[in-house]
């Protein structure tokens, strides 16, 4: 009985020993993932989210795709693709023929230099448009004129996404 109680101890140790180690390598390869994300642009960061489709769109259009993979850092509120299907289709089409009007549009979502989310306060952020932008900063969450900020601070090597529910419209 002495016996199988120590090869039963045994058995459990090492399963606790495996399962310990793998939950470590776990840990190790979900911080190599997001310091690895942390190393790619702007850009990259966005297209690799998969819901930025629209956004990387426009971008290519208004040919500003080099210019956030550039050194920065920028801050980007950027729209995901529900945020663009608010707008009716034959005004996003008209709006990504234009390719005056949807740099205004999309330089509008960028700010220079990196605002994380403990840094937001309420108030005026001039964009690199060069009109401001909104922020109302409050318990219940952020808003950036009349769009929620749904997920904040995404990194990236060149700046920071936080994710916004609208398109924002320059005036």
């Amino acid at each position: 009985m002495f016996k199988l109680k120590t090869v039963f101890a045994s058995a459990l140790t090492a399963a606790v020993l495996v399962i310990g180690t793998s939950a470590a390598l776990a840990g190790d390869t979900q911080d190599k993932m997001e310091t690895t994300m942390a190393t790619a642009d702007i850009i990259d960061t966005a297209v690799g989210a998969g819901q930025f489709n629209t956004l990387a769109k426009a971008l290519t259009a208004a040919g500003l795709i080099d210019t956030l993979k550039g050194p920065g850092p920028f801050t980007v509120f950027a729209p995901t693709d529900a945020a663009f299907a608010k707008i009716p289709a034959a005004q996003l089409d008209a709006l990504l023929a234009d390719k005056a009007a949807l740099t205004k549009v999309l330089t509008y979502h960028v700010v220079s230099g990196k605002i994380d989310a403990a840094n937001v306060k309420t108030g005026q952020v001039k964009t690199v448009q060069g009109q401001s932008l909104n922020v109302t900063a409050a318990a219940t969450g952020v808003t950036v004129n009349n769009a929620n900020v749904v997920k904040t601070d995404v990194m990236a090597s060149n700046g920071i996404i936080h994710v916004i529910d609208s398109v924002l419209m320059p005036n």
